[in-house]
């Protein structure tokens, strides 16, 4: 009996509930005035705290409440950045310090290029390999240091 008590309905399509003894909210008309000249008006809540601007809906800009006071501007904080940070923690004698050894070390170790070293060294062609042929041997290999070849190849 169940199943045809909602048969010929369109279920989730249309609400069976009643606006009967349902009242809006009581509300109250806000006006905005745009510094560009343009003026529109917002409804709120009687209830609600009614914000001193609101976006214009025309240009965009920060709309004053015609009956309301600008706001105090909070201060912006600037951006902290990775320098800053830094900053905080160490000082200038001391980092110019740090990079000086970490540099040494870099270069003791063979790790940072100096001016000389940073240029290139053209590599040297495999002994008794001309320049039109494919590798050691004729399965196209790799030449590898010590005189080895690499190949895809399996034998």
């Amino acid at each position: 009996m169940s199943e045809r008590a909602l048969r010929g309905t369109r279920l989730g399509a249309t609400s069976y509930e009643t606006d009967d003894g349902v009242l809006p909210a009581a509300r109250r008309d806000t006006t905005y005035d745009c510094p560009e000249g343009h003026s529109f008006t917002m409804p709120f809540a009687e209830e609600a705290d009614i914000p001193a601007t609101w976006e214009c809906r025309t240009c965009g800009q920060p709309a004053l409440r015609r009956d309301g006071e600008r706001p105090e501007e909070k201060p912006v904080k600037p951006a902290r950045t990775h320098w800053d940070m830094l900053l905080e923690r160490r000082t200038i004698p001391e980092l110019e310090e740090l990079l000086a050894e970490r540099l040494d070390l870099l270069r003791a170790k063979g790790g940072a290029p100096t001016r000389k070293s940073a240029r290139r060294t053209p590599i040297a062609p495999v002994a008794g390999r001309g320049q039109d042929s494919p590798g050691p041997g004729s399965d196209g290999g790799v030449a590898l240091p010590g005189g080895r070849s690499w190949s895809s190849r399996t034998t």
